[in-house]
């Protein structure tokens, strides 16, 4: 549900050429309408709609037991939209202006969890084994001793094998927060977990890809980035 004409068009475009059916709602009782008698995997709703705000769809959707994925999109970039959006039953919050690149990432992120099934209670790649209830990491049967956040970040990695995650994505998925790029906190954070994680062995599993983000995954020798 997006009432910007060119943000709307731009959206749909992009989305379709990415390979997914897109059903564009141009005000909020059209798209409430169609939210309450259609079958969406995921909805992109924005809050300053021309009838209905994004709040009160919203509110309605979740009070009628629709438990569709919603991300918002829009320029209200306050703590506290984010949080009220996310306290409505929001599933994300992007603020425009924004990366379609981002938004790209952020919508295959919530298809994948709403169609995942139980999740493990370990994940392994290679010979890393992620003990996720007991948050602890090992490689090649050696304890790894991580932070909190060095382990969230391990986790978000490695649940997305093979990847490249944005710094925007790992700063809102790690430190709920939006990417400045004027701060390093990312980077220093991946030195060090890189430092634990694959210092001590010859296979490296955390690669950097210039100017996009970073991934998990094992890569031949003349791969890596």
């Amino acid at each position: 549900m997006e009432d910007e004409l060119k943000t709307g068009d731009y959206l749909r475009q992009g989305l379709s050429e990415a390979g997914f059916m897109v059903t564009l709602a141009r005000n909020g009782l059209d798209g409430h309408h169609l939210a309450m008698t259609e079958v969406f995997d995921l909805m992109v709703l924005d809050v300053m709609l021309p009838d209905v705000d994004g709040w009160r769809i919203m509110q309605s959707l979740r009070e009628a037991g629709r438990q569709t994925p919603v991300l918002f999109l829009t320029a209200r970039d306050s703590v506290e939209d984010r949080v009220k959006g996310l306290e409505l039953g929001a599933d994300d919050y992007l603020v425009k202006p924004f990366a379609f690149a981002e938004l790209l990432a952020r919508v295959r992120t919530l298809l994948r969890r709403s169609v995942a099934p139980v999740l493990s209670d370990q994940i392994t790649v290679a010979d890393l084994t992620l003990d996720l209830p007991r948050r602890r990491a090992s490689r090649g049967g050696k304890k790894i001793s991580l932070s909190h956040k060095e382990f969230c970040l391990l986790e978000l990695l490695a649940r997305r094998e093979g990847e490249v995650l944005p710094r925007s994505l790992i700063a809102s998925q790690v430190w709920d927060m939006n990417f400045d790029s004027d701060t390093n906190v990312i980077d220093v954070a991946i030195r060090r977990l890189r430092a634990k994680i694959d210092d001590d062995f010859p296979a490296k599993l955390i690669h950097t890809v210039r100017g996009m983000g970073y991934k998990l995954e094992i890569e031949d020798d003349n791969e890596v980035a």
